[in-house]
């Protein structure tokens, strides 16, 4: 009889003692929660920021296309009037590409045979 009244405390402890874990995960969960959707809410804000500037950037893009396309004629008949070139430079391809490197079908990749220490 003793015996069983022993088994059932050690067996009412193990219950309690898993309980207390779980309660102990629920709450570093519950932070963890809280952490990740301040983080999102920031992330929220930023895009947004970026969202703002990006139709700020497309809207001047289009304005700026919009003056060189109502120029372009003005410099032409600039020309035909004058008689002579207007010395527009010609924009680099580079420039009309920025994300491609220049020249990058030089660039070649040194092979450790082929360097001497």
């Amino acid at each position: 009889m003793i015996s069983n009244r022993e088994s059932a405390r050690r067996s009412r402890m193990r219950k309690q003692q898993q309980l207390d874990d779980l309660t102990n995960q629920a709450a570093q969960l519950r932070n963890q929660n809280g952490q990740i959707e301040m983080q999102i809410s920031l992330q929220r804000r930023q895009y947004t920021t970026v969202e703002v500037e990006n139709a700020i950037l497309r809207a001047q893009l289009h304005e700026l296309t919009q003056r060189l396309q109502s120029l372009t004629p003005v410099l032409g008949i600039a020309e035909e009037i004058g008689g002579t070139a207007t010395g527009k430079p010609e924009i680099p391809a580079h420039l009309l590409r920025p994300w491609q490197l220049p020249y990058s079908e030089r660039l070649t990749l040194a092979t450790a045979n082929t360097l001497q220490f």
